[in-house]
C-alpha cells in the first residue's frame, strides 16, 4: 500500500465521521431552557449541568444525521455503490443515526463524569472534552454495526483513519471552540 492510498483513507475515515463531529457544535445553537438533568442532583451534584438540555440533545442529533444524509446524497450523485463508505442504502441512515446519537450520548457522559469530580460547566477537562464525543460515537455504533466500525476504522491499514481522527481532533475541536467563543455562543474557549 503507498502513501496516497492511506492518505485516502485517513480522509475517507474523517469525512464518514462527520455525522458525528457536528451535533457537539450544534447542539450549543439549539439549546433551550429545558435541562436535561432538570436541575436534579445526585449525590450532592448536578448529573449533567445547564450546559445540557433537550433542545441541544434533539437538535444536536438531527444536524450529524443532516450531514449525514448529505454525504449519501453526494455518494448518489457521484455513482458510488457503497455511499462512500457506509454501506448499502438500507444500513447506512442507521450508521449516520449511530453515529450522531453516539456522539452525544458521549458528551453528555462527558459532562456527567465533569459533574462526580466536582468540575463546574465550561471548566477544562483536557483529553475528556475532546474525545468523549468520539468514544461514545465508535462505541454506540459499533453496539449495532460492529462490522461497519471493524472494516472502516481497525482492520489492516484502516487503523490509519482511527489514529488520524484521534490526532486531528484535538486541533478541530480546539478551533471550534474558539469560534463558538469569539460568536458569543460559548462562554470560554476550549
Amino acid at each position: 500500500m503507498d502513501v496516497l492510498e492511506v492518505l485516502a483513507i485517513m480522509i475517507t475515515g474523517l469525512w464518514l465521521f462527520l455525522p458525528a463531529m457536528v451535533p457537539n457544535s450544534a447542539a450549543v445553537v439549539f439549546a433551550t431552557d429545558l435541562k436535561m438533568d432538570f436541575g436534579k442532583t445526585w449525590r450532592g451534584k448536578r448529573i449533567l449541568g445547564d450546559g445540557k438540555s433537550w433542545g441541544g440533545f434533539f437538535g444536536g442529533i438531527a444536524s450529524g444525521i443532516f450531514i449525514g444524509l448529505i454525504i449519501l446524497g453526494l455518494g448518489y450523485l457521484c455513482g458510488s455503490d457503497d455511499y462512500w463508505g457506509y454501506g448499502d442504502f438500507y444500513r447506512n441512515i442507521g450508521i449516520i443515526a449511530c453515529l450522531a446519537t453516539g456522539a452525544i450520548l458521549g458528551d453528555l457522559c462527558g459532562a456527567f463524569i465533569k459533574r462526580r469530580l466536582g468540575m463546574e460547566r465550561g471548566q477544562k477537562a483536557p483529553i475528556l472534552d475532546q474525545y468523549d464525543f468520539v468514544a461514545g460515537a465508535f462505541l454506540f455504533t459499533a453496539l449495532f454495526f460492529p462490522d461497519w466500525v471493524y472494516e472502516t476504522y481497525i482492520e489492516g491499514w484502516h487503523i490509519a483513519a482511527l489514529i488520524f481522527i484521534i490526532v486531528i481532533m484535538f486541533v478541530i475541536h480546539r478551533s471550534v471552540n474558539i469560534i463558538g467563543y469569539k460568536m458569543g455562543l460559548k462562554k470560554e474557549p476550549w
